[in-house]
């Protein structure tokens, strides 16, 4: 079987549908954004994340320096979505002939600026040799408060579906970027990109931040999520994640999808369909979550969060609502790099 008919997903639950815990101290698992560990009077979050050459990012368009902010900022994002609170991370490094000290400096001092902001320590990792390109791998450590930490499987029929921010910049800003490079290639040593106007869905793509201010501004409101999924692969992606892991349907609606200014005219420019990059682009590290019904004049009192649908029972499916009432069946056609 070629790994590509099972995908990212599938091949992770057929490797670990069979894993028994040895130890207490593992409360969750492969499954959600972090695993979870009890160690005293606060949970353990722990995540990792691989990012390949060629596969996951192009230095051609990409500056060390971003890249190595984006790195450790996917994996605070994967830390927040579980509700907790980034603490430690490990970076581990394959580097082949082509780098240079200078190239790996500029590379670090991109981790420790995103450890600088989000207040976050490098504690250790490891670093080989490579004949691939560069390969980062980020182990990423937090806590949070026992028994309160966000995961993908308490979602419940009437739950109200929440996202923070806007959704496929990033995927827009990544399209600009690789059609500006392909022009380069074919152009003379004098080209200069056309980025002006577009430099929000540029920051998207390469310098994205972790929602930490909605965290906190949940816990502000006392609001309780039943669910929770970071923005990573596509809210198409996402979607089918937390009805999967909370045995739930959902109707979410066309026209409740936040998108920004620039995504909508970028999406015109390349002649894409809106919604379907929105929904499939990816990389936006914004924040999918489920809440009460109770609980929506709590979620109406934070800024930059838009209720884009319900929870329904599992048998009705996971639908999308278009413009015109008609009902289409969400697909998990976000990232996935092993297709």
């Amino acid at each position: 079987m070629e790994i590509s008919e099972l995908g990212e997903f599938g091949l992770i639950d057929r490797l670990t549908k069979s894993i028994a815990f040895k130890n207490p101290s593992t409360i969750l698992g492969v499954g959600d954004d972090a695993a979870v560990l009890d160690y005293g009077d606060r949970e353990v979050l722990v995540t990792a994340d691989l990012l390949l050459e060629g596969v996951h990012f192009d230095l051609r368009y990409v500056p060390l320096k971003h890249l190595g902010y984006k790195s450790a900022v996917v994996n605070f994002s994967d830390i927040y979505a579980m509700g907790g609170t980034p603490r430690q991370i490990l970076v581990s490094l394959g580097v082949s002939s082509r780098f240079t000290v200078e190239h790996i400096e500029e590379l670090y001092a991109g981790i420790r600026l995103a450890c600088d902001v989000y207040g976050v320590d490098l504690v250790g990792g490891d670093t080989s040799a490579s004949v691939t390109g560069l390969v980062i791998n980020i182990t990423c450590l937090g806590d949070v408060e026992k028994g309160k930490a966000w995961k993908r499987s308490g979602a419940q029929p009437t739950d109200l579906i929440c996202v923070s921010g806007d959704l496929g910049a990033a995927y827009m800003g990544l399209q600009l970027l690789e059609r500006e490079n392909t022009v380069a290639a074919q152009s003379d040593k004098d080209f200069q990109p056309d980025f002006a106007g577009k430099e929000y869905i540029l920051e998207r793509q390469l310098k994205p931040e972790a929602r930490r201010d909605v965290v906190e501004a949940l816990r502000k409101e006392n609001a309780n999520p039943t669910s929770m999924i970071d923005v990573s692969d596509g809210l198409s992606s996402e979607l089918l994640h937390l009805c999967k892991n909370s045995n739930v349907g959902c109707r979410v609606y066309e026209d409740k999808i936040p998108i920004d200014f620039q995504t909508a005219l970028m999406a015109e420019e390349f002649n894409m369909n809106l919604v379907t990059a929105a929904m499939n682009g990816g990389e936006d590290y914004e924040l999918l979550f489920t809440v009460p019904l109770v609980e929506k004049e709590k979620i109406d009192n934070i800024k930059g969060v838009s209720i884009i649908g319900y929870v329904t029972k599992p048998e009705l499916g996971a639908m999308l609502v278009s413009r015109d009432s008609s009902e289409i069946q969400i697909k998990a056609q976000g990232w996935n790099s092993l297709s």
